[in-house]
C-alpha cells in the first residue's frame, strides 16, 4: 500500500525488533517454549545488555546468563553485551536507517525516531508477537508538529526543550501521536541532541519522535541514506510554533518531569549531581558537561556513568573525560545504573539530587524520600560547581 490514514489499523511489517536484559529474554524465552516458536527472523533481532550490569547479585547474573544463553540458542548475531544502553548502542553500531519500522522493549524506544526511523516501544506479550510473526498491528497516528525557530542559545540543550514542552504540554500531551520536531533550530542540532529529543517523547507521551533525514544523519550514520520527511502539505494533528532563542535551561522538580520552570526559578542546594542515562550521557552530553567543569571542581558529589563504551572511549581520547575526572567526578559503568533503580549506586534517604535522567518518579531513583530534579548536562554541571541548582549561562561566558 502507498498510503495510509491517521486513526486507520493496518498490520506492519517489522525490519527490527531491539530487547534489552530486562524486558528481552527472561520474558519471552518461556513464552516462546511454551509455543513451540521459533524467532521469525534472527538477523532482525538485536539483543543488548544494559539494566542488571554490573552483575553484583544472584539475580542479575542468573538474569544475564538467560539473556547470553538465549541469543545462542535462537541463532541472533546482534547481541552486544556490556557496551551501554540500548537505546545509545544500537544506532551506534549501524542498525538503524531512515524509513525502518522498528520496535524496542523499552519506552524511551522513540529514540530510533532522530533516524527519520518510525520506532516505538511495546512490552513483552506485543515483542512475543513480533518475534513469532516479524508484524505488529498498529493504528496510524496523527503527526504533532512541534516548530523551533531560530537558534537556542548558549548553555540550552535539548535536554532542555523536552522538559520545557512536557512542563507546557504534560505527560500525556503526544496523545499517543507521532511527534516531529521541525524548523532550523532543530536542524542544527548534532545527532545525539536529536536523539535526546525523540527519546524523551515518552516523557510527552507521544508514540514516537520524529525528525527528518539529513546531512547530519549520514554523517552520524557514515552511509548513504535516504532522505525521509513529510510531505509539504501533510496534516497535523496541531501544529506549535517556537522560538528557540527565547527558550532558557529548564529544571523539573520532583516528582515528574512536567514540574519544569526556568533554571533561575530555583536556589535548592543538592548533595549530588548525576550525568547518566541514555537521555544525558552521550558523547555530546558528557562534552556539554565539561565545557562548565574545565578549571572547576565540584563542591557535591558528582557522578558519571557514560552511556556507552564508545562514547566513553570516545571522550577519553579527546580530553573530555580527563575534564570530569579532574572536577572530581566519580565513573560509574556504562548501564542504565541509577536510572533504572538497579545496583549499588541507588539513592540515599532524603538525598537531593539533580540528574540528567528522563524521570524523577518518586521511588525510581532510590528511596522513596530522595528529591530528584531533571536538567541539562550543562545545568546539572553547574549545579555540582555550585553545590545548588544553578544556571549553567554564568559559567559559559
Amino acid at each position: 500500500r502507498s498510503t495510509v490514514t491517521p486513526g486507520e489499523i493496518v498490520t506492519c511489517k517489522v525490519d527490527l525488533a531491539m530487547m534489552h536484559d530486562s524486558g528481552g529474554p527472561r520474558r519471552v524465552k518461556p513464552l516462546l517454549e511454551r509455543l513451540g516458536a521459533k524467532v521469525w527472523d534472527p538477523s532482525k533481532v538485536v539483543v543488548i545488555t544494559d539494566h542488571y550490569l554490573p552483575e553484583y547479585d544472584d539475580e542479575s547474573r542468573k538474569i544475564l546468563r538467560i539473556a547470553r544463553d538465549w541469543v545462542r540458542e535462537a541463532g541472533i548475531d546482534n547481541f552486544y553485551d556490556a557496551q551501554g544502553i540500548c537505546h545509545v548502542v544500537l544506532p551506534e553500531r549501524g542498525h538503524l536507517r531512515p524509513g525502518m519500522f522498528a520496535v524496542g522493549g523499552d519506552s524511551h524506544s522513540p529514540t530510533g525516531g532522530a533516524f527519520a526511523a518510525y520506532m516505538f516501544g511495546i512490552g513483552a506479550t506485543e515483542m512475543l508477537g513480533v518475534l513469532v510473526t516479524g508484524e505488529i498491528w498498529l493504528k496510524v497516528p496523527h503527526t504533532i508538529a512541534m516548530d523551533f525557530d531560530g537558534a537556542f542559545a548558549r548553555g540550552v540543550s535539548a535536554k532542555d526543550v523536552m522538559l520545557f514542552l512536557i512542563g507546557r504540554f504534560g505527560l500525556d500531551g503526544g496523545q499517543y501521536q507521532a511527534v516531529e520536531y521541525r524548523g532550523p533550530a532543530i536542524r542544527a542540532l548534532p545527532m545525539q541532541e536529536r536523539m535526546t529529543l525523540c527519546n524523551m517523547t515518552a516523557e510527552l507521551g507521544g508514540q514516537t519522535g520524529l525528525i527528518a533525514s539529513d546531512d547530519v544523519t549520514r554523517d552520524y550514520l557514515k552511509a548513504d541514506i535516504e532522505i525521509w520527511d513529510s510531505d509539504a502539505d501533510a496534516g497535523t494533528l496541531a501544529h506549535h510554533r517556537f522560538n528557540a532563542g527565547e527558550l532558557p535551561p529548564q529544571v523539573a522538580a520532583p516528582h515528574s518531569p512536567a514540574n519544569t520552570r526556568p533554571v533561575t526559578d530555583f536556589q535548592q542546594k543538592i548533595d549530588l549531581a548525576y550525568i547518566g542515562a541514555c537521555t544525558g550521557a552521550k558523547l555530546e552530553d558528557l562534552r556539554m558537561a565539561a565545557l562548565v567543569l574545565k578549571g572547576r571542581k565540584a563542591k557535591t558529589k558528582l557522578v558519571v556513568a557514560p552511556a556507552s563504551l564508545r562514547d566513553q572511549q570516545a571522550a577519553e581520547r579527546e580530553g573530555t573525560l580527563q575534564v570530569l575526572l579532574d572536577a572530581g567526578a566519580e565513573l560509574l559503568a556504562n548501564s542504565c545504573g541509577m536510572c533504572a533503580g538497579y545496583g549499588q549506586h541507588q539513592l540515599g534517604e532524603n538525598t537531593v539530587a539533580i540528574s540528567t535522567t528522563a524521570r524523577n518518579f518518586k521511588g525510581r531513583m532510590g528511596a522513596a524520600s530522595a528529591q530528584v530534579y531533571l536538567a541539562s548536562p550543562y545545568t546539572v554541571a553547574a549545579s555540582a560547581v555550585a553545590g545548588r541548582i544553578a544556571d549553567p549561562r554564568e559559567m559559559l561566558r
